[in-house]
């Protein structure tokens, strides 16, 4: 999977331009526009990994790319939203029964605040986590079925997450993005980092495409042939 992944975004004569599109659009997302094209175009990444096609897509159709690219911003905001609210709640209120014992001038009740601070601050990060090692999955949902539903078609999803086929994908993807993406970083300086951090994107998502596909290979019933 991964030198499939590796290679894929050369598979076509003209990759240096869909290179130098997606890093172009990538210096512009400052003016926001672009973001929702760079996504738009990582969804079209995503599907040709469901599809298993070997040539990356073309940047057209760019009214399609926008749509796309905002129903991936809503899904992942939609996912990141329920730990986020959960976590401001709970740490305002840790915050006031912080105070409440520093005005009671109570250290019994302040270091009970402190220890369920650092028992809720772990149950956060591992929901924050668990959250984004399904959004790749409710993406790839999405994309695959072209339905904003999708993406929220948690029996689905969870299913896909479950399975070994996305959690060796999903590990894949994050050491591409960590080990390509140091490199892309250590560029950045003379801008090249910003083109090769869009191919390691083209990389990652074709990765989650991929194992989105052979999870739901694997989760399908199997029919048996019967003879008379």
């Amino acid at each position: 999977m991964l030198s499939e992944a590796l290679s894929f975004p050369r598979n076509d004569d003209d990759w240096v331009k869909t290179i130098a599109i997606g890093g172009v659009l990538s210096i512009l997302s400052v003016f926001i526009l672009p973001v929702f094209l760079v996504q738009g175009y990582f969804v079209r990444v995503l599907r040709a990994g469901v599809s298993g096609e070997q040539t990356p897509p073309k940047f057209d159709e760019w009214a399609d790319l926008f749509t796309d690219g905002l129903m991936v911003f809503v899904i992942s905001i939609a996912y990141v939203a329920i730990p986020s609210i959960l976590a401001l709640i709970g740490f305002a209120i840790l915050g006031v029964g912080f105070a409440a014992g520093a005005q009671a001038d109570s250290g019994g009740i302040m270091a009970s605040v402190g220890v369920l601070g650092l028992i809720f601050g772990l149950l956060v990060t591992v929901l924050f986590l668990l959250v984004a090692y399904t959004i790749p999955a409710a993406m790839a949902n999405f994309a695959a079925k072209d339905s904003l539903g999708a993406g929220f078609e948690f029996g689905t999803i969870l299913s896909i997450a479950l399975t070994g086929d996305y959690l060796v994908a999903w590990l894949l993807a994050v050491g591409v993005s960590i080990v390509l993406g140091a490199v892309a970083g250590a560029l950045m300086f003379v801008l090249v980092g910003i083109f090769v951090a869009f191919y390691v994107q083209m990389v990652v998502y074709y990765i989650y495409g991929r194992g989105y596909a052979n999870a739901q290979a694997g989760t399908e019933p199997q029919t048996t042939a019967h003879t008379a």
